[in-house]
């Protein structure tokens, strides 16, 4: 029985693989198609289900505007789709990535506030991780004079996010305290830059030791997320934290609470401790999930504490919040024009090297965001590994310390 479970396991692997290089083909071989680069993500799994290859360009249909991208962002959202640990995902193969900048091609009929030139950011339902993109125009934003492409694909999730959670729904004001996990991705390191700007806010910065020498200035206290920083925080702030910012959920989440004072929100944003190995695991999942600490909401009344979560992607594609989020994106540039807050750029990337950039994030080794770069060639070590690469053990720990594997490229920062 296993031996058919197997056999059919190569078998399906087999067939994406065929359906992928046929789509390829196809292109290829029409005279009249236009063609593009695309990473695809040929069936969920390991980073083997990546590929680089050629697909039909797209048109922009009714209100869309073409996108010629320069540049997108890679996210740890973007690791659990290859995975397949989210739910409902689009059927593989499928293009990942939800945030891209670059210049504008075309528009579609009934498009207007865009030209042909404009160099623009936008959010993407999927297919972000190609040459060109159609979104719909409530989702593209013109980009500031000064601002590079590089630093556009960084900044619209990560700020967005950021300035939602802190103001429209924790309601931060001056003299509040924030606990942010993972202090040095590209959130949390928005976060900082955000809080920043309100007064005599404290913030708490919980992230792996290797990360504080480079993010020590960017927040008020720094802890160790593999020690017991509760006892930490209270020591400082006995009374607790008015904010508390989890992108870990598991057992994190009980922390959270437990350092919540009176009238404090706590806000999970994501769920990076269900991934563990390279391959989606049911053991990490469940983990996770036992972890979570069984909210009672009368002890929520007693306590006078509020819980609140957040998804900008599900804000934007499923719930039409796209008017809210551009009066968002309208403060958030100003205080860029400002100076007042600028993305944090951890490292550029061919798009030959997205299995590499990817196992960056897997390992936590990024301080802001990873970008893939449009026009940056693969490195020649890389290039040659663009479409075979090992599997990783099921339950690989994260890695503690400095790791060889967070120093396979000259960084920006």
């Amino acid at each position: 029985m296993a031996k058919e479970r197997a056999g059919m396991t190569e078998e399906t692997e087999y067939m994406m693989d065929r359906m992928v290089a046929k789509e390829a083909e196809n292109v290829q071989t029409s005279g009249d198609a236009k063609e593009m680069r695309a990473v695809v993500l040929a069936g969920f799994g390991g980073l083997n289900k990546l590929r680089v290859t050629k697909k039909a360009m797209p048109e922009p249909q009714d209100g869309e505007v073409k996108i010629r991208v320069k540049a997108c962002g890679l996210n740890f959202l973007d690791l659990m789709v290859r995975q397949g640990t989210i739910d409902n995902p689009p059927k593989p193969p499928l293009v990942p990535g939800f945030e891209c900048s670059g210049i504008v091609e075309s528009v579609g009929e009934n498009t207007t506030g865009f030209e042909i030139g404009d160099r623009v950011m936008a959010f993407v339902n999927y297919n972000a991780w190609a040459e060109v993109v159609c979104t719909q125009v409530d989702f593209v934003y013109k980009m500031p004079e000064e601002m590079t492409f590089a630093e556009a694909a960084a900044f619209s999730l990560n700020f967005v996010a950021a300035y939602m959670m802190l103001f429209e729904v924790a309601n931060l004001r001056e003299g509040m305290s924030v606990l942010v996990q993972s202090a040095g991705g590209g959130v949390g390191q928005a976060v900082a830059q955000l809080c920043s700007t309100v007064p005599n806010v404290t913030v708490f910065g919980i992230a792996s030791c290797f990360k504080h020498a480079a993010i020590r200035d960017s927040v008020t206290h720094l802890f160790d997320r593999n020690v017991d920083y509760i006892q930490e925080v209270k020591r400082i702030s006995p009374e607790g934290v008015d904010i508390v910012l989890d992108c870990l959920c598991g057992e994190n989440t009980g922390k959270g609470l437990t350092l919540l004072r009176p009238l404090g929100t706590y806000i999970l944003y994501g769920a990076s401790n269900m991934v563990t190995g390279e391959t989606k695991s049911f053991f990490s999942f469940a983990k996770s999930w036992w972890q979570v600490e069984k909210v009672n909401p009368i002890k929520l009344y007693e306590e006078n504490k509020v819980i609140a979560g957040f998804s900008l992607l599900n804000l934007l594609f499923k719930h039409g919040k796209c008017g809210l989020v551009r009066s968002v994106m309208d403060k958030l540039l100003c205080l860029y024009d400002q100076k007042k807050i600028k993305p944090v750029v951890d490292s550029l990337w061919a798009l030959e090297e997205v299995k590499e950039a990817m196992q960056r994030i897997h390992d936590r080794g990024n301080i802001g965001k990873l970008i893939l770069d449009f026009e940056k060639s693969p490195t020649p070590l890389m290039a040659g590994d663009s479409t075979e690469t090992s599997e990783a053990g099921e339950e690989e720990e994260e890695p503690e310390g400095d790791n060889d594997s967070k120093e396979r490229m000259p960084f920006i920062h």
